[in-house]
């Protein structure tokens, strides 16, 4: 038997980060319950394969079911609660390697655009930082 994508165990402590979906007084199709989507975004995501090939036996229903799903609960910050949870819980077990870590500064935001750089002047080929007479 393959390895299982959602365990019991974490489905537990994800399921109470995930909104509560609201029955529509429209009737329709049964949703797909929030786990099964779950399991769905997480094959999708680990596999590169497209949505639209999700493979129908796994029960998650279809791969536009679970790409909604992925809109709405990124729309919600689930995502961004999850990963909270998550690395709140690695770094209370000390699991986190901090000499792994690295920040780059293209990616870290210049809230003003930093500072503006000292004026130059060019003088032929080369350029000098300042000018002085």
């Amino acid at each position: 038997m393959a390895k299982p994508l959602l365990t019991e165990d974490l489905w537990q402590r994800i399921e109470p980060l995930i909104p509560k979906h609201k029955p529509s007084r429209e009737g329709g199709r049964p949703r797909i319950p929030d786990r099964a989507a779950l399991t769905g975004i997480l094959f999708v995501l680990r596999t590169g394969m497209q949505w639209e090939y999700l493979p129908q036996e796994m029960g998650c229903g279809c791969g536009m079911t679970c790409w909604r799903r992925l809109r709405d609960w990124h729309a919600a910050g689930v995502w961004q609660r999850i990963w909270q949870m998550l690395l709140n819980e690695l770094g209370e077990a000390d699991e986190i390697e901090w000499r792994r870590a690295i920040v780059d500064s293209s990616s870290v935001r210049a809230v003003f655009g930093g500072i503006p750089p000292a004026p130059t002047l060019r003088i032929g080929r080369k350029t000098a930082a300042s000018a002085t007479c």
